[in-house]
C-alpha cells in the first residue's frame, strides 16, 4: 500500500520536530476549539484581566483561528519540555536571594522557539507547497485549547496545560499551514478530584477550579502589572521577584517530567539564586546587561527593582538596608515607592518615623508620599 501524502507529510514535520529539540507535535483544526472563546470571554467581562488590554482588544480574532488566518486547514502544535531539575518552591526559604521563574531562567523561549518552529515550517513548504504562518505566545492565538484539542495534554485547573508524560512544563508554538492533515485525538482532563495547584496558590488567584483571576497571580502582578504592587500582596510574594511557579510545581504529573537538557532551556547559573543585594544594584544599563537574551528584560528596571524591593522588604535582613536606602533618591518614582515599603519593614518604627519626616518635605510624587504615610500609619498600629 502505497503511503498518502498527508502521512508523508506527517511523518517529515514529527522527523523535524525532534531534530529541532521539540518533545512531543500533534495537529488539530482551526474550529476544534468552540468553546474556548466563551470562557476567554467571560474571563474578560469578569475582569480578571487585569490591566491587559490585549486580550480584550484581540478577542474577536483569538475566538477563531481562521479570522487570524482565513486559509488555515491545519494548526500544528508543537511542545518543548522546560522542567527545572529541582523544586522551584525550596528557593522560597532562602529570603537573600531572589525567585525567577523557571521559565525565565534561561534565554526568552520566545526566540528560541519561532526560529525552530521557521525551520520546520520551511520544510513544510518545501515538501508540501501551500502557506505556513508560525506563532508562539505573541500572536492572538489559543495555544492552550488548541494543545488540548491536539491531545498533547490539558488545561488543568490551574489553567495552563497538563501533559502526562510532562506535567506543567511545556512550552507551546503553533504552526498555521494550508495543508491538509489528519487531525489528532484530544485529550481528556486527567485532574480528578485533585486541588493541589489551587491550593498552592499563595494569593488565592483561583476563584475556582479552571478559572484565574490574574489581578491575583504573583506572575501578573510582577511582571505584566506596570505600577505598584497592591499593598494587600506584598507579604505574600516573598521572594519571587519575577513570575511565580507555585500552582506548576505542585502538580502530581510533574512526577513524569524530566529536567529541560542543558542544549536547549536549562536555567542559567546566575539566574538559579541571584542575591538581593546583587540586583537592588543594577542600574538601568546594568539590568540590561545582565539580562540580555532573558525574558526578564522586557519589564525594564524599574519594575524589576520594584520586585526586588518587594523581596527585601519581606526578608527581614537588615544588611540590605543601606542599600535600600539609597533607592530613596532613585529617578523612579514606582521604585522610590517600593523601597519607602521595604524600609517600614527593615526599620524600627521610630527609625522609619524620623525618615519619613524628612523625606515627606521633599518627595514630589503622589504614590510616593501615599507609601510614606502607610508606612506611618502602620507603625502607630504597631505601639
Amino acid at each position: 500500500m502505497r503511503t498518502s501524502t498527508s502521512e508523508t507529510l506527517r511523518a517529515l514535520i514529527e522527523a523535524e520536530a525532534r531534530r529541532a529539540g521539540f518533545e512531543a507535535v500533534a495537529v488539530t483544526r482551526p474550529d476544534a476549539i468552540p468553546l474556548a472563546p466563551a470562557r476567554l470571554a467571560e474571563f474578560v467581562a469578569d475582569g480578571f484581566h487585569g490591566s491587559m488590554d490585549w486580550i480584550a482588544e484581540t478577542l474577536q480574532r483569538r475566538a477563531e483561528p481562521s479570522t487570524l488566518w482565513p486559509e488555515v486547514r491545519s494548526i500544528i502544535v508543537l511542545a518543548m519540555n522546560y522542567g527545572p531539575d529541582r523544586d522551584p518552591r525550596g528557593l522560597q526559604a532562602k529570603r537573600d536571594v531572589g525567585a525567577i521563574s523557571v521559565y525565565a531562567q534561561n534565554r526568552d523561549y520566545h526566540a528560541v522557539m519561532k526560529g525552530r518552529l521557521k525551520e520546520i515550517a520551511g520544510k513544510i513548504v518545501a515538501k508540501a507547497g501551500g502557506g505556513v504562518k508560525v506563532f508562539v505566545d505573541t500572536a492572538p492565538v489559543m495555544e492552550k485549547p488548541l494543545a488540548e484539542a491536539a491531545g498533547l495534554g490539558w488545561q488543568g485547573k490551574h489553567t495552563n496545560l497538563v501533559s502526562r508524560a510532562h506535567g506543567s512544563w511545556l512550552f507551546l508554538g503553533t504552526i498555521f499551514t494550508t495543508a491538509e492533515l489528519e487531525p489528532d485525538q484530544a485529550e481528556i482532563d486527567h485532574c480528578g478530584s485533585c486541588r493541589a495547584c489551587l491550593d498552592a496558590c499563595p494569593t488565592n488567584a483561583f476563584p475556582a477550579p479552571y478559572r484565574l483571576d490574574a489581578r491575583r497571580c504573583i506572575s501578573y502582578l510582577t511582571i505584566e502589572n506596570k505600577g505598584p504592587i497592591p499593598r494587600e500582596f506584598r507579604d505574600k510574594i516573598g521572594n519571587r521577584i519575577y513570575g511565580c511557579d507555585d500552582c506548576l510545581a505542585a502538580c502530581p504529573w510533574n512526577k513524569f517530567a524530566s529536567a529541560a537538557s542543558e542544549a536547549k532551556l536549562a536555567a542559567r547559573n546566575d539566574l538559579l539564586e541571584p542575591k538581593l543585594s546583587d540586583l537592588l544594584a543594577l542600574d538601568d544599563a546594568a539590568f540590561r546587561a545582565f539580562f540580555s537574551g532573558s525574558p526578564v528584560k522586557r519589564i525594564g528596571r524599574d519594575r524589576f527593582v520594584r520586585n526586588v524591593l518587594i523581596a527585601a522588604g519581606n526578608s527581614g535582613d537588615a544588611s540590605l538596608t543601606p542599600i535600600v536606602q539609597g533607592l530613596l533618591g532613585d529617578a523612579s518614582p514606582l521604585v522610590r515607592g517600593a523601597a519607602i515599603w521595604a524600609l517600614s519593614r527593615l526599620l524600627s518604627d521610630r527609625e522609619f518615623g524620623e525618615l519619613a519626616a524628612t523625606a515627606l518635605k521633599t518627595e514630589p510624587d503622589a504614590a510616593a508620599r501615599h507609601e510614606w504615610l502607610a508606612g506611618l500609619a502602620s507603625a502607630e498600629v504597631h505601639r
